[in-house]
């Protein structure tokens, strides 16, 4: 069963979100094998994706380098504005507050993730930035999509990182 980030059950996840999520866990994949922590990020627009983002942090020791932020800003580039008005974000890692913060400022319509973020989840977890007050706009948000393979990821990553 999915939970929403408040908490309470949801309904479970629509084939595309799985499908969507499953391209979010491939780009997480990638940031792992280059040493990043492994996120990623995927936007998508009337069915298809036009963004795709990783965690590229220490690669660019770049601090707002995160997959979100890289998928939000290819996808403003694919569709020539920086509104994503009726798109979509697939995550592997509940956004942050500069990520979600992000979306909220972009438009974006839903942010579906997988895992939670126990440590800086803005959707919930730590702080709810979901639909600010007095904010001009709110996002959607689904959680818990492929919840336990982001999870298995993201725990063999830093057990991995400890063996060294």
């Amino acid at each position: 069963m999915i939970c929403d980030p408040a908490g309470g059950p949801s309904e479970p996840p629509s084939s595309a979100d799985a499908f969507f999520m499953r391209q979010a866990l491939a780009e997480a994949r990638c940031a792992a094998e280059e040493g990043e922590v492994p996120v990623g990020a995927v936007v998508v627009h009337a069915g298809r994706v036009i963004g795709r983002g990783r965690n590229a942090c220490e690669r660019l020791q770049d601090a707002t380098a995160h997959a979100e932020m890289v998928a939000i800003t290819a996808a403003s580039s694919a569709l020539g504005s920086w509104r994503l008005e009726d798109c979509t974000l697939y995550v592997s890692l509940e956004p942050c507050p500069m990520c979600l913060g992000a979306c909220l400022n972009a438009r974006v319509k839903r942010v579906v993730y997988a895992a939670r973020e126990p440590k800086a989840g803005a959707c919930g977890s730590v702080i709810d930035l979901r639909a600010p007050l007095g904010f001009n706009h709110a996002l959607e948000v689904t959680g818990g999509v492929d919840a336990e393979a982001s999870a298995a990821l993201l725990k063999g990553f830093f057990r991995k990182l400890r063996e060294r």
